[in-house]
């Protein structure tokens, strides 16, 4: 039992830190519940907040949402995006916006994170910074990226 409990608080510990800087390379030990799967009351009421699970695309769980949120909000994206896609200086909000790439639905939220936004695709003057692709200099894993395209998509709505 103890054994157990510690495999999961080592697992939660590995993704938390490295969601801290908006990538994971780490796998959790062996027996350990991923940390996406178990989460704190919080993290679910956080997602639960962001959108019903009866709205949520077919692929989406909200599971994906609260991870989304931890690595959304701990790290890269947020950077530009502001704290819970608020919007800052360098990219626009995920509050209530008509799409300038892509329709605004799951897979095309999932496809602009995969592509990034190059500079001379940007569409609004007031954000020079270009998105680069898979979240950055060490990129994103698939699963991450669903993840934070999840997020996303419950932010927007």
């Amino acid at each position: 039992m103890i054994r157990s409990s510690l495999r999961v608080l080592y697992a939660v510990t590995v993704v938390v830190a490295a969601s801290a800087c908006g990538h994971s390379t780490a796998t959790p030990a062996a027996g350990a519940t991923p940390a996406s799967a178990s989460s704190s009351p919080a993290a679910k009421a956080t997602a639960a907040k962001a959108a019903p699970a009866s709205k949520l695309p077919a692929s989406v769980t909200t599971a994906m949402v609260t991870l989304g949120d931890s690595i959304f909000n701990n790290g890269n994206c947020q950077r530009c995006h502001g704290k819970a896609g608020i919007g800052a200086a360098n990219a626009p909000s995920f509050k209530g916006i008509k799409w300038q790439h892509g329709s605004g639905s799951y897979d095309d939220i999932v496809q602009t994170v995969i592509a990034g936004v190059p500079a001379d695709q940007i569409k609004d003057a007031t954000h020079k910074f270009p998105m680069q692709a898979k979240g950055g200099r060490t990129p994103l894993t698939d699963d991450q990226i669903k993840a934070v395209a999840a997020y996303v998509y419950t932010i927007s709505r």
